[in-house]
């Protein structure tokens, strides 16, 4: 049998609690039968599961049990399961599955880690080459939804959430953010380029609005204004360059954002110039000058870019070949097809994969300090016991659903004779956390807004009631609020109310104050000096085009200058995810554009704009209605504007 590996405790706060109690059990079947193997665990944070069959994850399946109907003998193998939350991972014994007259078991099926753990997922590599290694292997996912001024957006949550589950299948450790604020996202960045080191794959992913200008590409924060321009964005080619004074082995970038021209930004960052290395990838879900766009089906919703990239990207191929193959893949999407289609810019002159393996030389203490600093980042709060006066015993409960977004759940464990009626809420949280009443006190998870827990992610569903909290990178102080308990005695019709306050601390991404403003000049960290491009002949625009915003920046001589080292909290966090739900058939799926400020322009036969107008203003969010009610929206666009600055109707 293959003998458990675990991570052991981290942080002083958290105790690791993942104990396999039933294990799949080998079976002999003959051909058309069925197969149903069964592994069952407990652990705090609740368990995930990862099927593999001869050391080969089994895609999609990522439930306790694992069922085939009617088997064949391409189903005989090894089975096993890796069960896994995110502080530590055990595998199931071993279970021998022979298919059929001729399904004698020998060695044949067992690859060369079968006395370990399995396998990185994938096609065998066969490359006789030596395999590249990373001294470890980071990544920062940022997904922005719920815009102040702009079009809200579905499917970053989906796609960071499924994009984080399997990057920790490939050892990276993750730090996955929603809805940051242009600070939030700076102070974010800072974090993660401490974490990068020489020997260190990077590997950073954004979903939200977006645009390119003069080959800039600009990630759009949450708190942007109607009319934004650079100085309110997050410069992505002033991240890359910091990046690289880190000396990582490999920089992977995938933006899933539309890249149209912002007419309201006149501004041209002006960066030093790019060192010459050979290991950026840069994996665009759009074209220049296109949108990108997602798809719903049902209450979930995913880009189109991950759509494609999460059923590859567990493959061990080189990065920039694996993204080829993505690319095909989308190619052959009919609803996209002519609009949206994956742009890959790479210098990589090595055969890096995903894939690699960590191995660390003389950096021990350099990981150490690294892991540490990714424990405390996500260390949750201790599940603990509330008593109260009258006898009733209340347990709460921890679970991270993002490294900005916490579940706790409430269940009332014990209850003296004599009383009828009792529930246990929450109330009264830290008042710079803005707490959401209509993701408190729910009955099951799925009502607090969240699609990625279920009840099954909870073995408390009994009398249990649900409060998720979002953003707390905002929390500045220790996190506290007040379980309320109301009961009722026997015979008396009044209910009584007893309250006690809980601290728990700074949990999760919490404990590295992303919104502190002690870090120098955090903008130019990000962008070095701008310039407005009226100053400059060979840029302005057009005779008659509307006028440029002013800018009111200050200027700085060089990246160099103001590349101090801030001593920030290192942030090396891999946040608990559950299993990813897959998309169900059976119906039409409802795809939009992931963008503000678009209103549709699709040109296939069929589709007809809706409501359109040749006078609304260009921050309006635009759609486009495809037949059979199917919606495509697209991510963060603007549209055409005549001199004025309304809709040109000719861009429809």
């Amino acid at each position: 049998a293959t003998s458990p590996v675990s991570a052991g405790s981290l942080g002083s706060g958290y105790v690791c609690s993942l104990r396999i109690l039933v294990h799949p059990n080998s079976l002999r079947l003959q051909e058309g039968q069925h197969m149903s193997l069964q592994c069952s665990a407990t652990g705090t944070p609740p368990p995930q599961y990862q099927w593999f069959r001869n050391n080969q994850s089994i895609p999609d399946a990522t439930e306790s049990s694992l069922k085939v109907t009617g088997v064949t003998t391409a189903d005989r193998g090894v089975y096993c399961c890796r069960v896994y939350n995110l502080y530590q991972q055990v595998l199931s014994r071993e279970a021998h599955v022979e298919i059929g007259p001729n399904s004698s078991f020998n060695e044949t099926f067992l690859g060369e880690s079968e006395r370990g753990l399995p396998a990185l997922p994938g096609p065998l590599n066969t490359n006789t080459q030596p395999r590249l290694l990373a001294t470890d292997k980071v990544a920062l996912l940022m997904g922005n939804m719920n815009y102040q001024h702009h079009k809200q957006l579905r499917a970053p949550m989906v796609d960071v959430h499924e994009l984080t589950n399997l990057l920790r299948q490939l050892d990276f450790k993750v730090v996955s953010l929603l809805d940051l604020s242009r600070r939030e996202m700076q102070k974010a960045v800072n974090e993660f380029l401490l974490l990068l080191d020489k020997g260190v794959y990077g590997l950073l992913y954004y979903a939200g609005h977006g645009y390119e200008n003069y080959g800039n590409s600009f990630m759009v924060p949450i708190d942007a204004p109607d009319s934004y321009t650079s100085e309110h964005c997050l410069c992505v080619q002033g991240i890359l360059q910091r990046m690289q004074d880190k000396q990582p082995r490999l920089n992977v970038f995938l933006l899933d954002m539309c890249r149209k021209r912002n007419l309201h930004d006149g501004i041209i960052p002006r960066l030093e110039a790019f060192r010459v290395t050979a290991n950026i990838v840069f994996g665009y879900a759009t074209c220049l000058d296109a949108e990108a766009y997602e798809i719903s089906h049902g209450n979930r919703s995913n880009g189109i870019f991950i759509s494609f990239l999460k059923k590859r990207l567990l493959e061990d191929e080189k990065i920039t070949v694996l993204l080829d193959k993505v690319a095909e893949d989308m190619g052959t999407y009919e609803l996209t097809k002519g609009k949206q289609a994956l742009e890959i810019r790479s210098s990589l002159s090595e055969r890096r994969a995903l894939t690699d393996h960590i191995q660390q030389f003389n950096s021990c203490d350099k990981s150490s300090a690294r892991n540490l600093q990714w424990a405390k980042a996500h260390e949750l709060p201790e599940s603990r016991f509330v008593t109260f006066d009258c006898g009733v015993s209340v347990r709460l409960g921890f679970a991270a659903e993002f490294s900005n977004i916490m579940m706790i759940y409430t269940q009332i464990v014990q209850i003296p004779d004599g009383i009828l009626h009792c529930e246990a809420t929450l109330t009264d949280f830290s008042e710079d956390l803005d707490v959401d009443i209509k993701q408190t006190n729910k009955d099951c998870p799925e009502e607090t807004g969240s699609v990625l827990f279920t009840f099954r992610n909870f073995d408390c569903a009994d009398r249990c009631l649900y409060t998720r909290l979002s953003k707390l990178q905002k929390l500045r102080k220790e996190l506290r609020f007040c379980v309320c308990l109301q009961y009722c005695y026997q015979g008396l019709l009044e209910s009584v109310v007893e309250k006690q306050m809980v601290d728990v601390g700074k949990p999760l991404v919490a404990k590295l104050n992303l919104h502190d403003s002690h870090a120098l000049n955090d903008y130019f960290y990000l962008h070095g000096p701008l310039r407005n491009s009226s100053s400059d002949p060979s840029q302005r625009f057009s005779q008659g085009s509307r006028p440029l915003p002013p800018t009111s920046l200050r200027t700085a001589n060089s990246l160099t200058d103001l590349a101090l080292s801030a001593d920030l909290h290192s942030v090396q966090s891999t946040d608990f995810y559950r299993t990813a739900m897959q998309f169900r058939g059976g119906y039409v799926p409802d795809v939009r554009p992931r963008g503000g400020g678009e209103r549709g322009a699709l040109t296939s036969a069929g589709v007809t704009l809706a409501n359109m107008s040749a006078a609304r203003p260009a921050s309006e969010p635009r759609y486009a209605t495809l037949p059979n009610l199917t919606q495509i929206s697209k991510r963060k666009t603007f549209p055409r504007t005549d001199s004025w600055g309304w809709w040109d109707p000719s861009s429809l």
